[in-house]
């Protein structure tokens, strides 16, 4: 389970090369004891009594269910309904730690470690999602279903940036759930179940509420847009399934927000849209997610922005810059467009924007509604995946702070598939080897360079010109969306 504090006091994202770290602390209120009896409260009924001879005369009996609406008093039908397909991942990893001997000193021994999620069936011929944290780096994969068969399990497609993994069993006529439409279905208020296998107790359901929708501020994945519950979320639960009083999938349980590390009533789940999106690429054969962009910076419409533009209160987002020749501009949207709604769903910031988008199958017509010149104005625009332009990868290697460092070229494609800004310029980091100088002091894979001694860097092979060039270097690097000049 990925635990995110609840109060953190941010430090730098150059902590590893610049400063240090700081925490924060949850306050919990206390549970108010039971108020005492009042000294001229009501006797106790007496022998003779009336309402005690009925009390007496009539023993408590729990009467069946006559209608449906009163089976929905116990979740008991959807808990019977659900629960068969929530199953067990084992996932077994060798992992080396360093083991001292005698003779031979310190050495490098591997070491069996073994980890516990759960997982949903949502194809009966044995397709199974759950979160990629809980199956990475496995070497091995078992799935216990609910009735305590076992079967070895194959990774068919992980997708990091949105913390899913498909896997599949060889099992036929298997118990499914079926896709909820939180589009359009889902409330706030709604009551859900949450069905996992919590420290390895199986088949746990907790109830809760749906208590927000669209959180894009949890920093989980790229595509950060969670529904939030209240149902209790604990370790062992990550990937497991959140269901509606339907008994369909509502999103799959993937972090909590915890001092404790236990459930404190604030969980989230990918929703049903994003799952049914890479389990759709996973059937087809892809091993990645073709993911559509709008192909338009925006930001979120304040206050002082909502004034400015003359709108009653802040809504939307504001569309500041179009990529050229692209499916955006092609439909007709404008700078300065305050975006309402993308695919009938109601936006307010960019990771708003991006998740509708990234939901859409590639091709399809999705109808924007934008507020231009104080009217409302709807363009259809099409759903497409960024150009990919030339990355040029390149293994760095000299003696300069870069080398070991393997580094890409932005293009929007490369900036979607990494999680950073596709109008971004430069060159990010995508993998370091450990024993090269930029990871030993400190550089990140994803960490972007746009420039190197006042140059402005546009691609991979002007970098390694401008590392080689020179012998002392000033390289300007943003991370975590900060900027900062390092000096070597």
């Amino acid at each position: 389970m990925k635990i995110t504090r609840a109060t953190l006091l941010k430090a730098s994202p150059f902590a590893a090369l610049i400063a240090g770290f700081a925490g924060g602390a949850l306050a919990i209120s206390p549970i108010s004891p039971l108020a005492p009896q009042r000294e001229d409260a009501q006797p106790e009924h007496q022998e003779g009594d009336p309402y005690l001879q009925l009390a007496q005369a009539t023993p408590l009996v729990r009467a069946a269910p006559n209608s449906r609406g009163e089976v929905q008093l116990s979740f008991a039908p959807v808990a019977a309904r659900a629960g068969p397909a929530v199953v067990n991942v084992y996932a077994q990893r060798v992992v080396r730690s360093m083991a001292r001997d005698p003779f031979f000193g310190r050495f490098s021994a591997p070491r069996v470690e073994n980890s516990l999620g759960s997982g949903v069936i949502v194809r009966e011929d044995g397709i199974i999602v759950t979160n990629n944290h809980v199956i990475e780096g496995a070497q091995s994969l078992k799935v216990v279903l609910s009735d305590r068969r076992e079967y070895d399990a194959e990774l068919v497609l992980a997708d990091q940036r949105v913390d899913l993994a498909v896997l599949r069993i060889r099992a036929d006529h298997l118990p499914t759930l079926p896709f909820a439409d939180t589009q359009h279905d889902l409330q706030v208020g709604d009551l859900v179940l949450a069905i996992g296998n919590p420290y390895g107790l199986e088949q746990t359901v907790t109830s809760g509420i749906i208590s927000a929708l669209a959180r894009t501020d949890v920093g989980v994945s790229d595509y950060a847009f969670f529904i939030q519950t209240d149902a209790a979320i604990n370790r062992g639960n990550s990937g497991g399934a959140l269901v509606d009083m339907n008994g369909s999938l509502v999103g799959i349980n993937t972090s909590i927000t915890s001092e404790s590390g236990g459930s404190q009533g604030i969980g989230f789940a990918i929703p049903s849209e994003m799952i049914r999106r890479v389990v759709e690429s996973a059937v087809s054969g892809r091993t990645t997610v073709v993911r559509p962009w709008l192909s338009a910076h925006v930001e979120t419409v304040t206050q002082e922005r909502a004034q400015a533009l003359g709108l009653p209160h802040p809504e939307g987002v504001i569309v500041t810059e179009l990529y050229p020749r692209s499916a955006g501009e092609r439909a007709g949207l404008r700078n300065g467009d305050v975006i309402l709604t993308v695919a009938g769903t109601e936006v307010h910031d960019n990771g708003g924007v991006r998740y509708q988008f990234a939901t859409q199958r590639p091709g399809a017509r999705v109808p924007l509604v934008v507020l231009r010149g104080g009217r409302q104005v709807t363009l259809n625009a099409n759903a497409e995946a960024p150009p990919g332009g030339s990355p040029d990868p390149r293994e760095l290697s000299g003696r300069h702070p870069l080398s070991g460092a393997r580094v890409v070229t932005l293009t929007p494609a490369t900036a979607e598939a990494s999680g950073h800004d596709p109008f971004a310029d430069g060159v990010f980091i995508q993998a370091l080897d450990t024993r090269g100088v930029a990871a030993r002091i400190g550089f990140r894979p994803g960490d972007i360079i746009d420039a190197v001694n006042g140059q402005t860097i546009r691609d991979a092979a002007q970098l390694d010109r401008a590392m080689a060039q020179s012998s002392t270097w000033v390289i300007a690097v943003e991370r975590n969306g900060q900027r900062a000049e390092l000096r070597f």
